[in-house]
């Protein structure tokens, strides 16, 4: 469950390795959790119920405390007239609850729960870019979000972190997101990363960027913390 919590989404093979168990084992495990309402059985592992359903007050998010600092934190970077291209998760949409109501800022989104979040707020204009609906996250990935954002440039893109390390950069295990998450940053003239510290020194399978290409990494420690040692350099700012 921690795994799961942690890391959105995981694979039964990975949970076997991790575990040190069958694999069939791990698939029965899981069935029985997701008979409990604990979390979602999805083709190939199980997905966190938060994640994938944010809206449903009966999901408790994980590290909720710490999500919401991280939220406070990145409202420094938002400036009036902005143009911001953001993701979805957890985080995020603690982000764009406590958005000011006098700030005026133009998001654009790959999230429907981001952009319907948003859209509370009056001062701020909010593009939803369409396309494909990846179940498991609640993105729009693929072709038609990717042609979208190569005719997008923004002040700042906004990244939750599957896994985060100081040597991989930023990295996932989905195919599709990864192709996205490029995209976003390649539009974007700055990019955050916005991650709970349990991620960081870890990594997935498919690299999204080098650590060189992020410009801020957000956490809910202190920016002196030892725990970020291995993240001080010239091309990062720790907030």
């Amino acid at each position: 469950m921690r795994e799961i919590n942690l890391h959105n989404k995981v694979l039964s093979t990975d949970l076997s390795t991790l575990l040190n168990i069958s694999d069939d084992t791990v698939r029965r495990d899981l069935k029985e959790l997701a008979e409990t309402g604990m979390l979602l059985k999805v083709h190939g592992g199980a997905a966190s119920k938060s994640f994938v359903s944010p809206f449903n007050a009966q999901n408790e998010v994980y590290a909720l405390n710490e999500k919401k600092k991280i939220a406070e934190k990145t409202l420094k970077l938002i400036k009036n007239e902005m143009v911001i291209l953001t993701e979805g998760g957890t985080t995020i949409l603690e982000l764009a609850r406590m958005i000011p109501e006098n700030l005026r800022v133009t998001f654009f989104t790959i999230s429907p729960q981001v952009s319907i979040t948003l859209s509370d707020h009056s001062n701020l204009e909010v593009i939803t870019i369409g396309g494909k609906l990846n179940k498991n996250a609640n993105l729009h990935v693929g072709a038609s979000v990717i042609n979208q954002l190569v005719d997008i440039k923004v002040d700042l893109c906004l990244l939750g972190a599957n896994a985060f390390s100081s040597e991989e950069g930023l990295t996932d295990m989905d195919w599709d997101i990864v192709q996205v998450k490029k995209a976003i940053i390649r539009s974007s003239k700055k990019t955050a990363v916005l991650s709970i510290s349990e991620k960081l020194n870890s990594a997935q399978r498919i690299r999204i960027c080098g650590p060189n290409q992020i410009n801020y990494l957000i956490t809910e420690l202190p920016p002196d913390s030892p725990l970020l040692t291995n993240y001080r350099n010239d091309n990062l700012i720790l907030l």
